[in-house]
């Protein structure tokens, strides 16, 4: 065989493989930042796409997130595909840690006692009926409450940083490209 590994990959390799790449996570955080920053818009347009995608991965509304990202980047005249690709902010790793912060956040903001507050049990069992409208309260009044000021302030903070490097990196780009044209 042409492309035939020489020593197959054993189970151990291949278990290992799925908790942690061979390669590492920083291989894929690196491509996915060179993907959006080599996008061809203004510094401006990739940070409002980078931001509404940050924006947009804070709120309870999984499944959405894409669309949330795209709405808002073309509102505000943001890339739409640094958008879209920002949106992988949330992922299994930190939905958990979004939905906890969003919730504990949105019941310090409301008010809500902890005497009022549905129990986890209570959660679950709404959820097994799908008693949507009794999970409203307790729920997901504050998750949504409480992911207002962590995507404005997630959006704020990814602008900030998408725009310095987008311009850093276009800039490094052009003095490379006028370097290798006045070379020839």
């Amino acid at each position: 065989m042409l492309f035939r590994r020489r020593k197959p990959v054993t189970i151990s390799e291949r278990l290992r493989s799925i908790v942690w790449p061979r390669k590492g996570f920083a291989r894929g955080l690196r491509y996915v930042t060179l993907r959006v920053l080599r996008l061809s818009s203004t510094p401006h347009s990739i940070a409002v796409g980078v931001a509404a995608g940050a924006a947009s991965s804070f709120t309870p509304f999984f499944g959405l997130h894409i669309l949330i990202a795209v709405a808002l980047a073309f509102l505000f005249s943001g890339n739409l595909v640094a958008a879209a690709i920002t949106t992988a902010l949330a992922n299994p790793v930190t939905i958990p840690m979004i939905l906890t912060a969003s919730y504990e956040l949105g019941t310090a903001i409301l008010g809500v006692e902890s005497a009022h507050a549905a129990s986890s049990a209570d959660v679950m069992r709404m959820v097994e009926h799908l008693d949507l409208p009794a999970l409203w309260g307790p729920v997901f009044k504050p998750m949504l409450v409480g992911s207002l000021p962590l995507a404005a302030g997630g959006a704020v903070l990814s602008y900030i940083a998408a725009y310095q490097a987008a311009r850093l990196f276009q800039k490094r780009r052009g003095a490379r490209t006028k370097e290798l044209g006045s070379s020839s």
